[in-house]
């Protein structure tokens, strides 16, 4: 993949707003577009190699990797293994949502992300990264998708808000920390 477009258009554009500040701002700008080239085609590199992750996590086992010949980069595409089994029913039934009785979780890929930690007992963990597999899903997507099944109107009590437990000690806390 040839970086070289991409840094010349942020080259132009840059020209094109300096433009609108006269002849100082141009001249500024032509002085600073060779020692920035450099910058943008490590934040170009940094920007392929955080979607070459991403696109691994949800391609799992497969995976994508991106490599250097020279300063231009190029991308090694691993599919997943063909030989691996097609989900049963059984493995249906066990998914989020999924089997007889279950209800297609909604489409929730649209909007803003939101990083959050999550914390799991081992076994627990365990069992999840196991259904994750059989559905060749990555954790995080197999997790987006129960959670959207639990949410689903019609299954279950999801729309009941849970019990709370009972302050330890007496004292309870709410509110939020900055």
């Amino acid at each position: 993949m040839d970086l070289t477009p991409h840094v010349e258009r942020l080259r132009y554009e840059l020209g094109v707003a300096a433009d609108a500040g006269g002849e100082d701002a141009r001249a500024l700008a032509e002085r600073l577009t060779a020692p920035l080239e450099s910058a943008a085609r490590l934040v170009l590199l940094d920007a392929l190699s955080e979607a070459a992750d991403e696109i691994t996590r949800d391609l799992a086992p497969g995976s994508v990797e991106m490599r250097l010949r020279g300063r231009e980069p190029g991308f090694a595409v691993t599919p997943p293994p063909a030989d691996e089994p097609a989900p049963t029913d059984h493995d249906a039934a066990d998914a989020p949502g999924g089997g007889a009785g279950g209800v297609a979780p909604p489409d929730v890929d649209d909007g803003p992300m939101t990083r959050i930690n999550l914390r799991l007992p081992d076994t627990l963990k365990a069992r999840v990264e196991e259904a994750a597999g059989r559905e060749r899903l990555s954790v995080n997507a197999w997790l987006v998708r129960a959670a959207a099944a639990a949410l689903t109107p019609g299954h279950g009590d999801a729309a009941r808000p849970p019990a709370r437990r009972p302050p330890r000690g007496g004292q309870s806390l709410t509110g939020w920390v900055r």
